[in-house]
């Protein structure tokens, strides 16, 4: 086989990018024949969900502002029969990754289709994966259900995100790119993705901290992550998500946080085994090492560099180690416990990377 040869899936999506876009949004739901919307979103967006309800006038039939981090099964089942006790015929899920996968859990469930309208970089929206926690333990799949039919990208609604929660979550969609580039299945058309997702990222991330209501910043930052989410959505994950979704899956670690701090661990595992990915990530960046360059973003973002504080208990590394092990994900380098292990004491301590 060529070197050249290989196999691209676009997902089928529909999505609206600009500032202002969210006033389309009675026109998307008219869109998918729908009539009798709900509203998902979590705790803290419930005043967004309620103007988006507002917006909809009598087309929208409730809102649910339970959505939950590594979307419990608990409130899913309690999200579901509220859509099933109201006759949804479709859900808008606001917000960040929590609400964009419980909207995605619902899909799941009822075939409703789902309206995303992301106000964090997580990605979630553009890709058929999905993750739902029970017993803790956070179990991952794709499902082409689960993928929303419209996607609502505007800047505007990122404006109120904190400069600590924007460089995170950023850092978690350039996690996204980076381990696309070195995935098993990865193609010309996610590599070239890839690399501007990441270019884009990490001149906005920046800019955004020096200027949080730089709205060029933040719509070249929403431009990389929805870019990164594509490329999520086209191929495989590797070791980064597998040690991400265990932390915080069975540890109850913060999503984003946990990305930013793995991310530059993971890639300098896998360093030796992927040097092209390597070099290009690393040029997306700027930097002379991909490893180096993602960790020094973090550090001069001012995002925390540590397990530890954020919540990890070092005598819960040993699990930690064990469980990422265990049934791992396609991977350039070998998983070895051990290795593993050594990684996450290093991203507990919030040390320099090391491969």
């Amino acid at each position: 086989m060529s070197a050249l040869d290989f196999l691209y899936h676009a997902n089928p999506s529909r999505v609206l990018f600009g500032s202002g876009s969210l006033q389309h949004l009675e026109r998307e739901v008219q869109a998918l024949g729908a009539t009798r919307a709900l509203v998902l979103c979590s705790p803290a967006q419930r005043n967004l969900g309620e103007s988006i309800a507002f917006q909809l006038g009598s087309m929208a039939i409730g809102v649910f502002s339970g959505a939950s981090m590594h979307v419990p099964i608990e409130i899913v089942t309690e999200a579901h029969a509220v859509a099933r006790s109201l006759h949804a015929d479709c859900a808008i899920a606001i917000g960040g990754g929590s609400a964009i996968g419980l909207g995605k859990a619902i899909a799941l469930r009822s075939n409703l289709p789902v309206i995303a309208v992301p106000t964090t970089y997580s990605g979630s929206e553009m890709t058929p994966i999905y993750g739902i926690t029970e017993a803790g333990s956070k179990k991952t799949g794709t499902n082409h259900k689960a993928l929303p039919r419209t996607v609502i990208y505007d800047p505007e609604l990122t404006l109120s995100l904190s400069v600590a929660m924007s460089v995170t979550s950023g850092i978690n969609a350039l996690a996204h790119a980076a381990e696309g580039l070195y995935a098993t299945d990865a193609n010309p058309v996610t590599s070239l993705l890839a690399e501007e997702a990441i270019s884009a990222l990490a001149k906005g991330i920046p800019d955004v901290c020096i200027d949080a209501r730089d709205i060029e910043a933040r719509r070249l930052m929403l431009y990389g992550a929805w870019l990164a989410a594509t490329v999520l959505g086209s191929v495989g994950m590797a070791l980064h998500h597998k040690l991400c979704h265990t932390l915080g899956g069975s540890f109850g670690l913060p999503h984003a946080e946990t990305h930013t701090i793995i991310l530059p661990h993971a890639l300098a595992y896998n360093a030796r085994a992927a040097p092209e990915a390597m070099s290009r990530i690393a040029n997306a960046l700027g930097a002379v090492d991909a490893s180096l360059g993602t960790f020094n973003l973090a550090h001069a973002s001012g995002a925390q560099l540590a397990l530890r504080d954020i919540g990890m208990l070092e005598p819960s590394l040993d699990r930690a180690a064990k469980l990422a092990s265990s049934n791992p994900y396609p991977n350039p380098r070998p998983i070895e416990q051990d290795a593993i292990r050594a990684l996450l004491q290093d991203a507990f301590e919030g040390c320099v990377p090391r491969p």
